[in-house]
């Protein structure tokens, strides 16, 4: 552990180095002892400033506080500095534990395959998986999204509405023709339009 000091204003006394020394060895304890620290001690006015910078693997940690006496502003930024590492390894700790959730694979993967063998007899048997679908069918909600693009408002000729499919740039193109049948225009994906009648 290497703590590098800053006076700003403000001669470092032995009693504030050896509160932040204090505090520091407490951190070890959590993050180990390849730290480095900078701490910076200033006062402005009548403000005592402590700013602790921890430096360590995974990014920096500071605690910034103020105070009328410079040691309770050292031990207000460690306080600080020690929750925050409190919180980072707990939500470490909660993100790396999470079981994996095997329930709906497990059974899936059991009733989908099963190994027979075919041949004549045993000696030209040939062992053949067989894949079957699951008894239980998965399926997801559907996304839904709302539009008007893809819909004519005014009644039109089938030419009309070949230009208007294209000109949106929609798979899906429903309109009236001049009679007022409903008719579709899909576009199927080798890029052909097909009409499809409503009756």
């Amino acid at each position: 552990m290497t703590v590098e000091y800053f006076g700003k204003q403000y001669e470092i006394t032995p009693a504030v180095r050896d509160e932040v020394e204090l505090g520091l060895t407490k951190l070890t304890k959590i993050l180990g002892e390849n730290i480095k620290s900078k701490v910076i001690l200033s006062v402005e006015k009548h403000r005592n400033i402590a700013e602790i910078t921890v430096k360590r693997r995974r990014g920096h940690l500071v605690g910034l506080a103020e105070a009328t006496d410079m040691v309770a502003a050292v031990t207000q930024a460690l306080e600080h500095i020690e929750t925050q590492v409190l919180r980072h390894n707990g939500r470490r700790r909660n993100i790396g534990r999470k079981p994996k959730d095997k329930s709906w694979t497990e059974p899936v993967a059991a009733e989908s395959e099963m190994q027979i063998s075919v041949g004549a007899n045993p000696a030209t048997a040939v062992p053949v998986v067989v894949h079957k679908f699951p008894s239980i069918a998965r399926t997801t909600e559907a996304h839904l999204v709302h539009t008007t693009d893809s819909i004519a408002m005014r009644p039109m000729t089938i030419e009309e509405a070949v230009k208007e499919c294209e000109f949106r740039d929609r798979a899906v193109f429903v309109f009236r023709d001049p009679k007022g049948q409903v008719k579709v225009l899909h576009r199927r994906k080798d890029g052909k339009i097909e009409l499809i009648e409503v009756p």
